[in-house]
Parts: structure tokens; sequence; C-alpha cells
């Protein structure tokens, strides 16, 4: 598999940087299956949750957040307060079990498996297009729904204290004294000062979520990255392990990258 211990990491680790940028490959797990084949394979899945659950989870917190600051201490902000607070300390995996009891429970209600969530899709299902699409979107409701109220939770409290700064702002009043009714002076000069920070949260937070969604992966039994990187790790397998932290890391990267291009979109001060 070539991760002989005789041979000293560094040459084991020379050797594996030629393979992958001269052969673009990543070695054989211990099955014999080719790393990057099965990267390939199984990242379609993985970033099909992870994309459509960290931007659903990214736009409902900002909104939440700035809800909350804006109508400060008040029962709407409290609710989502605690909320935030109550998804902050329930694992990942629970959210995803208990989403599964709530939909079970709505299919004995209604007599049909209205929702389904084992597996990315349903085995042996046949048709046009549109149903294995339609069936597709079933099975991601759940695990999308636990990835985006983990993303949320924790974007919805830091976009909140972000936003209760920027409403005592210089600026804020200066434009109310010029007769800008309050929700264009929040919206136009107010949210989009807040959201500056934000872009530099999400790519620290956008790690948590990687851990996130390859735990929803496991339960409800996606054949993505989370399952294999849980596989390298039981079976000692090395080749494995190194891959699914390389594709971690250019994800981690690639989010940085996003961030740091949202910050110059936001302010006109980074682009002169």
């Amino acid at each position: 598999m070539g991760v002989n211990p005789e041979v000293p990491v560094l040459v084991r680790l020379w050797n594996w940087l030629v393979n992958l940028f001269t052969h673009f490959s990543l070695g054989n797990t211990v099955g014999g299956q080719s790393v990057m084949d099965e990267i390939m394979a199984r990242s379609g899945a993985s970033l099909r949750l992870l994309l459509i659950g960290s931007l659903i989870g990214a736009v409902l917190g900002v909104i939440l957040g700035v809800w909350g600051a804006v109508r400060q201490y008040r029962i709407s902000d409290q609710v989502v307060t605690y909320s935030s607070f109550l998804v902050f300390a329930t694992p990942t995996f629970v959210i995803g079990v208990l989403l599964m009891i709530g939909a079970t429970a709505l299919n004995n209600v209604l007599g049909t498996q209205a929702i389904r969530f084992t597996g990315e899709y349903t085995a042996g299902i046949s048709g046009s297009w549109w149903d294995l699409a339609l069936d597709r979107g079933v099975h991601l409701l759940l695990p999308t729904i636990a990835l985006a109220l983990i993303g949320a939770a924790s974007y919805s409290r830091y976009q909140r204290s972000v936003m209760l700064d920027v409403l005592g702002a210089d600026y804020i009043r200066t434009a109310r004294s010029k007769g800008l009714p309050r929700n264009q002076a929040l919206v136009r000069h107010g949210v989009r000062i807040a959201l500056i920070p934000m872009t530099t949260f999400f790519a620290y937070s956008f790690g948590t979520l990687i851990a996130g969604s390859a735990m929803l992966e496991i339960v409800f039994s996606w054949r993505g990255m989370g399952q294999f990187q849980l596989d390298a790790v039981t079976q000692n397998d090395i080749n494995a392990v190194a891959g699914s932290t390389l594709y971690l890391a250019i994800l981690v990267l690639l989010s940085s990258t996003l961030s740091e291009v949202l910050y110059a979109a936001l302010d006109p001060r980074v682009r002169s």
C-alpha cells in the first residue's frame, strides 16, 4: 500500500506527493480500491448536502441575527436566542435522530412514506428523471434541515452581536437624521456593514459544518465522505486517511477564498 513503516516518514511523504502531482494518485485503500476513485465517487453526495445545508444555514442565520438585534430583548429575540442555545447543546447525531423520529411519526399519521430518510435514494427506484430527482430530494430533506439548523444557530448569534454594534454607529444616526426611514437605513447601511465580519466567521466555522455533515451522513446511511473517513480511521487505512484529510483541507481553503471574495464585494476599501 506504499506505507511500509520501515521507510522513513519524510520519504513516504515525498513519494505520496510525487504520486499525487505526477499520476494524480492517492494510493490504494487496505481493500485495494483507489483512494482517488473512492473520493470522486463519494464527494458528490457529501458536497450536495454540505453546500445546500451551509447556504440555507448561513442565509437563515443572518436573517435571524438581524431580526434579533432589531427586536432586542423582545419575545421573538428571546425565542431565537434560547432555540440557538438548545441547538448548540445538542450533538449533531442527536438532531438527526430526533428528525428521523419526527418524520416517522408524520409518516404514521399520513399513512404513507411521505418522508424517506435512509440512504441517498430509494433502492431499486425507476422512472423519469423527475421521479429520480424528487426521490433524492426527499432523502436530502432531513439531513439538510439538521445541517441548516446547526449553521443557523451559530451564524445567528454572531450576526446578532455584530448587528447590535452597527445599530449604534454614527452613520446610522446620520442616515436617519437626513430623513431616511429606519428600515431603509438598516438595510442599506447597517446590514451590509454587519455582513463583513460574517464572511471571516464563515471561513472559520466551515470546518465545523464539515464535521457535522460527516456525522449526518453516518446517521442517515449516506455513502459519502463521512462514512469513508470513519472506516479509514477504524481500519488504520493510512492512504484513505491522508486522502480524506487532503479533501477536507481543500474544502476549507476554498471556503476561505470565498470569504475573501465576499469581503471584497462588501467592503469597497479592500478593492481600492
